[in-house]
């Protein structure tokens, strides 16, 4: 073969290679190979909560469940700060393959909006894969507290006048501490704290005259005898805690839920989407998970991607609601 007959096999052979290459990049894979492909690495869970925190129970209970189906390293990550903004940025600038999720109360993303200057992420820069459960605030008072109702709350804050305080850690606890406040015509000055832990001992001390704790944190603290609940800050009774009254049987017009769902980068591919939602809707319906959810106050919720994407989008305009009517400047 001549040098020239070599050279010119070598480039339609390089052509063919490379035609190959292009060929294969542009190829749209079958949805199922998509998922079949992931996870192809560990998996981290973004926490905008403080580790040992109340609501950082729940993302390391499904790290440890999800572990198992996805076969890899499932790491939890806590980025806290900004009422979750800034574990919310982290997630929605991340490589949209599916091993980045944050997992959070998914309102606060729908307050944020609302209540912070500057980016937020909600629905156009997140994906919901899928829903967790549904709870609600509480409104709780140290153990030993002479108060036992939400009656008896209101009389007293109400004698305290602008002396009195309490505490809240998140958006969903900030507004329903506000409305709660509005509705009893009282003057308590709202404390913020980063994490729950962080304000027990000024509730056990007097410094505080009560709370607005998530569920994980009221339920755990009422077992262990530290804080007495007086009232869910939902429109009725939870049905994981049917013996705690909702603020609404006192008469206050208040009805706000939070709840919890697995979130990813927006333009994660669809398949992978549906994969990580059918391994949350696996560990969301077993018994053992119910059992856990029904332990600090919650009930179960399962949805679809699309059904879970469309609810984020109502709650956006239900909190521009809640934050007007709590009279929220933004921060």
């Amino acid at each position: 073969m001549t040098k020239i007959h070599e050279v010119s096999r070598r480039r339609l052979m390089m052509g063919i290679g490379a035609g190959a290459t292009v060929a294969a990049a542009g190829r749209v894979w079958p949805a199922s190979a998509q998922a079949a492909a992931f996870p192809s690495q560990d998996v981290h869970f973004i926490s905008g909560s403080a580790a040992g925190s109340g609501a950082d129970v729940i993302v390391r209970y499904f790290a440890e469940k999800m572990k198992p189906l996805l076969g890899r390293n499932v790491i939890v990550e806590n980025r806290v700060g900004a009422l979750g903004n800034i574990a919310a940025g982290y997630v929605a600038r991340a490589k949209p393959d599916g091993h980045t999720l944050f997992i959070t109360g998914a309102n606060g993303l729908a307050a944020n909006i609302h209540m912070l200057n500057g980016q937020t992420n909600g629905p156009d820069t997140l994906q919901i894969v899928a829903t967790i459960n549904r709870a609600t605030m509480m409104i709780a008072v140290r153990a030993n507290s002479p108060i036992t109702s939400i009656p008896e709350l209101t009389a007293a804050m109400k004698a305290k006048g602008e002396k009195a305080s309490y505490a809240f850690t998140n958006p969903t606890s900030k507004v329903l501490g506000a409305m709660y406040r509005e509705r009893a015509g009282l003057k308590a000055v709202e404390v913020p704290y980063r994490a729950g832990a962080d304000f027990l001992n000024d509730l056990d001390n007097g410094t505080l005259d009560y709370a607005v704790p998530d569920n994980i944190l009221a339920m755990a603290q009422a077992r262990q005898g530290r804080m007495r609940l007086l009232a869910v800050g939902s429109g009725q009774r939870m049905e994981a805690a049917p013996d705690i009254p909702a603020l609404a049987e006192f008469g206050y017009s208040v009805d706000i839920r939070s709840w919890w769902a697995a979130l990813v980068p927006i333009a994660t591919p669809r398949p992978v989407v549906e994969r990580l939602n059918a391994l949350f809707n696996q560990v969301v319906g077993s018994a053992e998970t119910k059992a856990f959810l029904n332990g600090i106050a919650s009930d179960p919720w399962v949805t679809t991607p699309d059904e879970a994407q469309a609810f984020l989008r109502r709650q956006v305009d239900d909190w521009g609601d809640y934050v007007r009517i709590a009279r929220i400047e933004k921060q």
